[in-house]
């Protein structure tokens, strides 16, 4: 259990300092419906993650004896393609930085959507979708009890939606004390985004590889 933890943790990081999600719980924190659209956005964060992970567990699972082959091949794959995307993003890292609509509407959010998008966000965004899917495969291929599966998507969950679930929960208890650091954070991530990412993705792209033909030698 405790190799599969060690390999997940980066994977983990991966998710849980993606711009975005941090980006769009913060506006929400900061809108006018922050206390409810803001736990809405969280649990469907964690939601998110939650599944898109367990749903490949049980597919590398499918594969039986050959799950630790097939699982170093997806992660080899997952790894070269997160690499070329990432390699895209630096090089377009100063380009435009035009907020997306989503998140200007997020002041009128109510807490389904809020769900929904933090859901979204996590089980849908394809870079954080290939991070969950890796995940996955990783638990599925350590061979573990149905119980130990559990918990190990539980931990993967739980550190992959910290930079969401802290600050959400932390402005429940000091919203006012909150609001002057997470505007300053906002402006810095917004400014910085696409140079996060992309090192973030280059990084996890380069482990993933290095795992994917650890599996497959």
């Amino acid at each position: 259990m405790g190799s599969v933890i060690g390999d997940l943790l980066p994977l983990a990081v991966g998710v849980a300092i993606s711009p975005i999600p941090i980006i769009g719980a913060i506006l929400m924190l900061l809108g006018r419906h922050a206390r409810t659209t803001s736990i809405g956005f969280m649990i469907g964060w964690i939601a998110g993650i939650a599944v898109a992970t367990t749903v490949f567990v049980l597919v590398g699972g499918a594969f039986g004896d050959s799950t630790s082959t097939a699982g170093g091949w997806i992660k080899l794959v997952l790894g070269v393609v997160l690499l070329s995307v990432g390699l895209r993003q630096w090089r377009s890292r100063t380009g435009d930085h035009a907020t997306p609509k989503w998140m200007a509407a997020i002041d009128d959010m109510k807490v389904p959507a809020a769900l929904g998008l933090g859901f979204a966000l996590s089980a849908i965004n394809p870079k954080n979708l290939m991070m969950c899917i890796a995940a996955g495969v990783t638990i599925a291929a350590a061979g573990l009890s149905a119980g130990s599966d559990t918990v190990a998507v539980i931990v993967f969950t739980v550190l992959a939606a910290t930079t969401v679930a802290v600050p959400v929960i932390a402005y429940q208890v000091a919203a006012q004390r909150l609001r002057e650091p997470l505007d300053r954070l906002k402006v810095w991530l917004e400014a910085n985004n696409s140079t996060v990412m992309a090192v973030l993705i280059l990084v996890i792209g380069f482990v993933l590889i290095g795992k994917g033909i650890s599996g497959i030698s």
